[in-house]
């Protein structure tokens, strides 16, 4: 539809697809926040297909940057779709023993088989975007989850 609009009307969309977002204010009920949830109140994280995932986590700050980046561009075409992402998959289990660490927590997880229609892994393809608008993301994940679990424990006051 963006794209048919862009055509007929001559107004420019552009899409932006970002890749598992995490940090401050994180939703609650996206992974990072239900694990910590779970870790902080002594329950098992349900880890699915037995941790073996991959996820593209991008902090915050890096998407930010992302979206500025399109915003101010002068040279986009009137219309686009742009990857924001880490341009890195992280194992899952690697998540987890990263964030734990952060809460200073041994979590316990339910190990379970891959949930219908999951995948078994996302990654952001940002070459487009970085040589549209010179975007590189910064924050790796050891960098941005204990910024997440430190805004976390000050937020739920633990």
């Amino acid at each position: 539809m963006a794209h048919t609009y862009s055509h007929l009307y001559g107004m420019q969309t552009i899409g932006l697809r970002f890749f598992t977002v995490y940090g401050p204010w994180y939703r609650p009920d996206m992974a990072l926040s239900l694990f910590a949830d779970a870790m902080t109140h002594g329950r098992p994280i349900k880890v699915f297909n037995n941790g073996d995932m991959l996820r593209d986590f991008t902090f915050i700050d890096d998407i930010i940057d992302g979206i500025v980046r399109v915003v101010e561009a002068q040279n986009l075409p009137l219309y686009d779709i742009f990857n924001i992402g880490n341009h890195r998959s992280e194992k899952l289990l690697d998540v987890i023993n990263i964030l734990a660490d952060a809460l200073g927590i041994e979590p316990k997880m339910e190990m379970l088989p891959m949930q219908p229609g999951d995948v078994y892994a996302t990654y952001a393809s940002i070459e487009k975007l970085s040589k549209a608008v010179g975007y590189e993301p910064k924050t790796t994940i050891r960098e941005g989850i204990p910024v997440f679990a430190k805004w976390y424990k000050e937020y739920h006051k633990l």
